[in-house]
């Protein structure tokens, strides 16, 4: 502290001179000094601690970009990845936890990568450095102190394996808490409407339970390694100790250079003890990133066929040639299905909840792959047409309606990018859609919001059908289109589609059997298969299953 304040004392004070200094100490202190030894040093320590101040800040700079370009390249992946499996990975996986994995997995990762990377490196580059000095103060020595190393890092590897199952378990608890708590709220009507507060209140309790016990095993043990390893290593400071008393006494060590040795000893056990303590931080990396990996590595949808052609000008003639199919190959649906939709023509496709009905629709779409048989369009199997062309001559209308986050206009425009304000008017004129956007604040610019909620149930129909019309696709899809309009819309619609119907194939998916009685065809399904077929009168002439089901509706 003397020294220091003498220094200071100097640089600020020039009027007092180094000898002046020197006689102050040699006359309190009795010891002679060397100011300029002195200022040399501090000077060179003050040099190092700055460039190492000044390396810290880059490296952390460094390491932030590189763990977000990481995880922001991670991301995109996965994103894309989300495009490109089937629609069976959904109807496996739960929403939320796939949110999950893609927002607090991911997260997880970045944070982790942004606390270990640099520190990693840094041990690494001091074990190396200390080591490096030991030997050349002490060989036997250094030998002695590297004998608790690899029962450390032994050690600090089995806890780490006992504990992973709990990071990984604290991880999937994390996900389905995200899952039960995005279903709690997408569907909060439901649960007041039932009053069924207290027991998704349980349900929550329970998973958050859970996740608390998992979050705890977890980190206590990854808390037991830092104290184990501060054990071992204490123990071979001991040894070294007792080493280098015995080569002192012999006088082969100089004492000056023990206490030199044993501070590079504890800063050799200190890099090792900082892993220990990031342990936590690496296991949830982990755990973290087999999430994710999992994703990325889910089974992807079949990509076209080798030689595929692009789906265009067509007629729109379709035709079911034993078809074999279910969403699970132990769980077959359709055993033998086979129709034939004429181009043109009109295709009602009626039955029971659970008959199949929609499962058709979606096999023309290949939005699931057959278990045999085949479906062809225009006398062509669709296989060897590819995917995205497919797909860009059908229309869909489902009972579910889709609206993103955008004004009115970008969604109808959803099809057909390049479509021009009169033409999205005029595909709204015709699904009776225009009135109630005018009415709207904005009118075609009113942003919908995230929810929908600032629309109602019908009015999504009806922009879903002016997105469908706008399209202008050559097949058309129609799965209960109607289902949450009120009658007077819905036979405004009806004389809209059979304008839309005209020069197109389309299926119609429908349970108010009124209708669909001018289809050209009626598809009537029970259990996965095709029980009868014929237009309105012939099935009614027949006395079947859809004479009854007319009946139960209309008697």
């Amino acid at each position: 502290i003397l020294t220091i304040a003498s220094v200071v004392l100097a640089i600020l004070t020039p009027k007092i001179t180094e000898k002046a200094i020197t006689e102050l100490f040699n006359t309190f202190i009795g010891l002679p000094i060397d100011l300029a030894f002195i200022a040399s040093v501090l000077l060179t320590a003050g040099a190092l601690y700055f460039l190492s101040s000044v390396f810290n800040i880059i490296s952390r700079f460094i390491m932030s970009g590189a763990s977000q370009k990481i995880v922001y390249s991670m991301r995109k992946k996965v994103r894309q990845k989300i495009d490109r499996v089937p629609l069976n990975y959904y109807d496996s996986n739960s929403t939320g936890d796939l949110i999950s994995r893609v927002t607090n997995d991911l997260d997880n990762i970045g944070s982790s990568l942004n606390q270990t990377i640099t520190q990693v490196f840094s041990s690494i580059l001091t074990v190396v450095g200390v080591l490096v000095m030991m030997f050349t103060i002490n060989f036997w020595l250094t030998i002695i102190s590297l004998i608790t190393l690899p029962l450390s890092v032994l050690l600090a590897g089995l806890v780490m394996k006992s504990s992973q199952k709990h990071f990984a378990s604290q991880a999937k608890n994390l996900g389905l808490l995200s899952g039960k708590v995005e279903e709690t709220y997408t569907n909060q009507k439901i649960v007041k409407a039932f009053n069924k507060e207290q027991a998704t209140q349980a349900d929550f309790n329970k998973i958050n339970e859970q996740l608390a016990k998992s979050a705890i095993k977890a980190n206590f043990f990854s808390g037991l390694i830092y104290p184990l390893i501060t054990f071992i290593n204490n123990f071979g400071y001991v040894a070294v100790t007792i080493v280098a008393c015995v080569f002192i006494s012999n006088g082969s060590l100089n004492p000056g250079y023990l206490m030199v040795f044993l501070q590079y000893s504890q800063q050799l056990t200190q890099p090792i003890a900082q892993m220990a303590q990031l342990t936590s931080v690496l296991q949830t990396l982990m755990a973290s990133s087999e999430r994710v990996f999992e994703v990325l590595e889910a089974v992807e949808e079949v990509k076209n066929e080798e030689n595929t052609t692009l789906l265009q000008n067509i007629k729109g003639q379709v035709d079911f040639e034993d078809v074999k199919f279910g969403y699970s190959e132990n769980k077959v649906l359709m055993q033998k299905v086979n129709f034939k939709a004429l181009a043109g023509k009109t295709i009602a496709i009626v039955g029971p909840t659970g008959a199949g009905k929609t499962t058709i629709v979606n096999l023309i779409m290949r939005f699931y792959e057959l278990n045999g048989g085949n479906i062809k369009i225009d006398n062509k199997n669709i296989k060897s047409y590819t995917k995205e062309s497919l797909r860009k001559n059908i229309g869909m209308v489902l009972q579910d309606t889709w609206l993103f986050n955008g004004s009115i206009k970008n969604n109808i425009a959803y099809g057909k990018k390049d479509a021009t304000q009169d033409e999205i008017i005029e595909a709204s004129k015709l699904a009776q859609a225009h009135h109630f956007i005018l009415t709207l604040p904005h009118g075609y610019d009113t942003i919908i919001n995230e929810e929908t909620t600032n629309i109602s149930e019908g009015q999504k129909q009806l922009l879903t059908i002016a997105r469908a019309i706008l399209a202008e696709p050559k097949i058309l899809i129609l799965d209960e289109a109607t289902s949450s309009v009120d009658t007077r819309t819905e036979m405004l619609i009806q004389k809209a589609f059979k304008n839309l119907r005209q020069n197109k194939t389309s299926f119609v998916i429908a349970h108010r059997l009124s209708t669909i009685q001018d289809a050209d065809t009626i598809l009537v399904m029970n259990e996965g298969d095709i029980i009868e077929q014929g237009n309105h009168s012939e099935l009614l002439t027949k006395k079947g299953f859809y004479f009854n089901l007319y009946n139960s509706q209309f008697a």
